[in-house]
């Protein structure tokens, strides 16, 4: 196994896992990092790190084999994001749609023809996106507007959907739309669009507070047309595809913020035993010791949170209330612990030459997408509360 370096996640790690772990993580550190400040400035991720993804299998990780993907487990995606987002939320939430929602989505209900058209691709060169948010279904997701109408021989979408991440560079998505309204959620319908589909464009990109390399942009849907067999999972049954697969990329917003707030906890360890004031280093001063073990402390209560979920889901256990309470947590956290270390860096913290000012704007994110944490805590009071 490779030395570990700090922040090495060992609770409940075997040597495999934590092999893959520190070998993502030394990737991200070597190829990421170096590019994190240009990227975000310009908010573009460098296509060359897609590449890159493609190969080290990061885009397929429990795909099966015979597709080309590394058909390893869900629990292995958590570790390959968290390990990301150590350095950049934004290559984290790539790797984290791709894995989490796309590839959950096709595997869970795709058809046997649709795993072998589609996972060929998601594992090899083409990035997917799941779109399921427009202007006004955010937290209501059930509110969607964009409409589907049967042509015989094809579906018609009609519609535009807002805030998707990848978008910018997807080439694959999956799309929520309503076949019938009168019968609310229960017409509801995912269907797999490609880019290249008649009456199909990718919008604005957002500018964005953080995970600024993250593309999120709008889909404009034009009479669209997909095939008939395009259809992912049962017709009107597309609403059990977006919360049983938002269910499983709950855990992953989970693990990147898990990531995020390492990187800026040992960022701040780092800073405070170089900096000196009134003759001694910042980590000499107790209240700076107590600021930094809260933080450990706290964000190991997180990881074990997400990793807990992500067992679950891997042993077939029910795990949303575990996915709600870790996304809860690991986001509310994550902003907490970008705060706190931005002022041990006093007024540098407050500069883009260190990085813990990138840390807290894309923390931000975290109790947003998803599901908002009001929306996590209604899911856990209401299980919590059924018993």
């Amino acid at each position: 196994m490779s030395e570990l370096t700090p922040g090495m996640p060992l609770t409940q790690l075997s040597e495999e896992e934590q092999f893959f772990y520190q070998t993502v993580r030394d990737f991200a550190q070597e190829k990421i990092k170096p590019l994190s400040t240009q990227m975000d400035r310009d908010a573009k991720f460098d296509p060359a790190i897609h590449k890159q993804f493609f190969e080290m299998g990061l885009m397929g990780i429990d795909v099966p084999e015979k597709f080309g993907g590394a058909e390893t487990s869900f629990f292995m995606s958590i570790l390959a994001i968290e390990a990301l987002s150590y350095v950049d939320a934004s290559a984290g939430v790539m790797v984290d749609v791709q894995n989490t929602l796309v590839n959950n989505c096709f595997k869970n209900w795709g058809t046997p023809e649709q795993h072998a058209k589609y996972f060929p691709q998601l594992t090899s060169n083409k990035i997917g996106a799941y779109a399921l948010s427009e202007a006004g279904s955010g937290s209501d997701a059930f509110a969607l507007k964009t409409r589907a109408v049967d042509k015989g021989d094809y579906w018609e979408l009609t519609g535009q959907k807002m805030w998707i991440t990848n978008a910018g560079e997807a080439e694959i998505f999956i799309i929520f739309a309503n076949i019938d309204p009168d019968k609310g959620y229960k017409g509801i319908t995912a269907f797999i669009v490609e880019r290249d589909f008649e009456g199909f464009s990718v919008g604005k990109k957002e500018d964005k507070l953080g995970i600024r390399a993250s593309s999120t942009c709008e889909l404009i849907l034009d009479g669209c047309k997909v095939p008939k067999e395009n259809v992912l999972g049962e017709v009107g049954k597309g609403y059990k595809v977006a919360i049983e697969t938002l269910n499983e990329g709950r855990i992953g917003i989970g693990a990147q913020m898990v990531g995020l707030a390492q990187g800026a906890l040992d960022a701040a360890l780092k800073y405070t035993q170089e900096r000196e004031q009134f003759g001694k280093t910042l980590a000499s001063f107790q209240a700076v010791q107590f600021s930094l073990a809260q933080a450990a402390t706290e964000l190991e209560a997180a990881r074990l949170l997400v990793y807990n979920a992500a067992r679950m889901k891997d042993a077939g256990i029910n795990f949303i209330k575990e996915a709600a309470m870790a996304k809860l947590y690991a986001s509310q956290l994550a902003q907490k612990i970008a705060s706190d270390m931005l002022d041990l860096f006093g007024g540098y913290g407050f500069t883009k030459e260190y990085p813990a000012e990138k840390f807290y704007r894309d923390s931000k994110i975290g109790t947003i997408y998803e599901g908002t944490s009001n929306m996590q805590l209604q899911t856990i009071a209401k299980l919590i509360l059924a018993k």
